[in-house]
């Protein structure tokens, strides 16, 4: 089992950037798959990005692409969302999630993942 906490979220004007942390418990975090979600109010959650239990692949929603980088330091069990160029349509709540199973490329959905973090908030305003 592993716990996950993000930190970093906050206020941000449209066109800044944030980074999002995701700091796991436990000794296998490097075999766990790792994603990012999101939730806007009145919304479902949504799939943002993955990343593979080494770091080496990635795959993103396309509303985030090119904007969005996920990554990972296994040695310090965190995971990792830098977020570029935000806009007003970033605004939700971010989660961090864990599974224990291989990557696969595509936006996979929540149910496919068993461990998450409580969520940090981002809103991106003027």
């Amino acid at each position: 089992q592993v716990q996950l906490v993000e930190s970093g979220g906050g206020l941000v004007q449209p066109g800044g950037s944030l980074r999002l942390s995701c700091a796991a418990s436990g000794r296998t975090f490097g075999s766990y798959t790792m994603g990012w979600f999101r939730q806007a109010p009145g919304k479902e959650r949504e799939f943002v990005t993955t990343i593979n239990r080494s770091g080496g692949r990635t795959f993103y929603a396309d509303s985030v692409k090119g904007r969005f980088t996920i990554s990972r330091d296994n040695a310090r069990n965190t995971v990792y969302l830098q977020m570029n160029s935000l806009k007003p349509e970033d605004t939700a709540v971010y989660y961090c999630a864990a599974r224990p199973r291989g990557w696969d490329p595509g936006s996979l959905p929540d149910y496919e993942f068993d461990y998450w973090g409580q969520g940090t908030q981002v809103t991106v305003s003027s």
